[in-house]
């Protein structure tokens, strides 16, 4: 009972965050699409803050060598286009 078990980079709760922006983002994107844009407004404007933040994160953990860079970059990217759609139809189109 000497030996303990040793956790690397990949065992951290950082290593998740890439796969959470990621997930996140992919909501924000959805309501990119006009059908979808009101039925998921509140959901779609909460999942793209958190996709930016957590994504921007999950890069920074990543270059560190903690998780992927490619999933925090891509939940970047959706959740920043989530957030541009969202601008766009509230504070652009009405006056």
């Amino acid at each position: 009972m000497s030996s303990r078990a040793r956790s690397d980079g990949a065992d951290t709760p950082a290593a998740a965050l890439g796969p959470l922006a990621l997930v996140l983002g992919l909501v924000a994107a959805v309501s990119v699409w006009p059908t979808l844009t009101f039925l998921l407004l509140p959901w779609s404007l909460l999942a793209a803050g958190l996709s930016v933040t957590f994504g921007a994160m999950g890069v920074y953990y990543a270059e560190r060598g903690v998780g992927r860079l490619w999933t925090s970059v891509v939940g970047v990217v959706l959740g920043a286009t989530g957030l541009a759609d969202l601008f766009l139809l509230l504070v652009v189109l009405p006056g």
